[in-house]
């Protein structure tokens, strides 16, 4: 089963506030379906967040979301990829790395200078992930991917 990614829009909401609020539950908050969806919603249509869709067969599995920054000392815009969350059934199917590889495209063809993640101490599958992925991990956690 191939993975097809695309950047979400409105029609998306729906399947995106079920993984956004199941990813906000991995992190410990409360399930609020209607918070989840509010949230996305207002990013998205403010232009304050780019989500990227991850679907098997036109079904969300998995997502991205991107926020903008700006390098100063570069002047350059940069992205944060502060979100990516993959639902159960679809994890180890790769769903996860070719988010990854969406995302550094889209800063790519953004004309940004990098993209930055935070990942916690714990959380060693991720960590490998981004490892295997190309991206650098540093002494505060930090992962980046230069696109220069």
């Amino acid at each position: 089963m191939e993975t097809a990614i695309r950047r979400a829009g409105p029609e998306d909401l729906d399947a995106l506030a079920v993984l956004f609020d199941a990813y906000r539950r991995f992190y410990g908050q409360p399930a609020d379906l209607a918070r989840a969806r509010d949230w996305l919603r207002a990013r998205m249509r403010f232009g304050e967040s780019v989500v990227l869709v991850a679907e098997f067969d036109g079904v969300a599995v998995g997502f991205t979301q991107l926020y903008p920054m700006y390098s100063s000392v570069r002047t350059a815009r940069t992205w944060i990829l502060n979100d990516l969350f993959v639902a159960e059934t679809a994890r180890r199917s790769g769903v996860a790395r070719a988010l990854l590889v969406a995302a550094a495209q889209f800063a790519r063809d953004d004309g940004a200078a990098g993209i930055s993640l935070e990942a916690t101490c714990d959380n060693a599958a991720a960590r490998a992930l981004y490892r295997a992925a190309g991206w650098h991990e540093d002494a505060t956690q930090w992962y980046s991917l230069s696109l220069a």
